[in-house]
């Protein structure tokens, strides 16, 4: 379940999720309207990049520590800007301390904005409810990710985001999250919706693909950026790179990705190896 992530809090994939992340909250922002996020697997909220788990594999330092400092053109730190700024308030000098998804998502709410944040593994849930409490525009919620999607979709705002980030750790978790998607698009139409997935089997990730393209969905974005070589069609023996589907993305947001994309793959690939890709599933081309 997602109290693992503490192992990985802050790697290169983090950095490209929550980078997107802060570019869609940007958009939503742009109207005077409330909107509401709702994070179906929110973790524990805030990761201690010092303690026993983060120190073991050190993920973070080749994912948000490289992106600290890089050296970058102004227009991609632009489009950087509020999650670095979200990051940077946390560790205004050395970095110790990675915020989860829950945590920036707040950081970028305004006084009308509302945030429900679902974690089920217990400890996690606990260190959730602590690193939100005092916050009522957020509601945590101890509870399944995808019986919280049923249950929290469409939100009364009728405007927002859905970010779903499973753990992916059961065989099944690709098909599952299809179906998941399918069925709160079919609730709630309008909203945007974030789903993160593993590069690790080439064969799987294409499939998934395939299953989206199938939905009956109208706008589907595919975000890739591979950090290593992919497998000769088959599984890696370590993550390989980071997918993102956007359903119904921000008008800008495919622009903003051309420019991002690549900017991160030259900071957080291996070598120069891996890459970036991104088309359209369904609708615009």
């Amino acid at each position: 379940m997602n109290y693992r992530h503490a192992f990985h809090a802050g790697n290169f994939a983090d950095v490209v999720k929550h980078a997107t992340l802060g570019r869609i909250v940007a958009h939503l922002k742009e109207k005077p309207g409330a909107f509401r996020v709702i994070d179906t697997h929110a973790g524990a909220g805030l990761y201690d990049l010092t303690g026993a788990e983060a120190s073991r594999t050190g993920e973070w330092r080749a994912g948000i520590g490289r992106l600290r400092a890089a050296s970058l053109e102004p227009a991609v730190r632009d489009l950087l800007a509020p999650y670095l700024e979200a990051v940077a308030a946390l560790n205004p000098d050395k970095l110790t301390t990675y915020p989860g998804s829950p945590t920036l998502t707040r950081a970028w709410l305004r006084p009308q904005d509302r945030l429900v944040a679902c974690e089920l593994e217990p400890k996690a849930a606990d260190a959730l409810a602590s690193a939100m409490h005092g916050d009522a525009r957020v509601k945590v919620v101890a509870i399944d990710g995808y019986t919280a999607l049923n249950a929290y979709v469409p939100p009364k705002e009728r405007r927002g985001l859905v970010l779903i980030d499973p753990p992916f750790e059961e065989p099944d978790e690709f098909a599952r999250l299809t179906e998941a998607l399918s069925g709160a698009h079919r609730k709630w139409p309008t909203g945007v919706y974030l789903v993160w997935y593993p590069l690790k089997d080439t064969r799987e990730t294409a499939r998934f693909a395939r299953a989206l393209s199938r939905l009956g969905v109208p706008r589907i974005l595919r975000a890739e950026l591979a950090v290593a070589g992919a497998p000769a069609g088959g599984a890696a023996q370590r993550l390989a790179g980071t997918g993102m589907i956007v359903v119904n993305p921000p008008w800008r947001l495919e622009d903003e990705l051309k420019l991002l994309l690549p900017a991160l793959a030259a900071v957080l690939a291996d070598d120069g190896r891996g890459g970036v890709r991104l088309d359209w599933l369904a609708g615009e081309k």
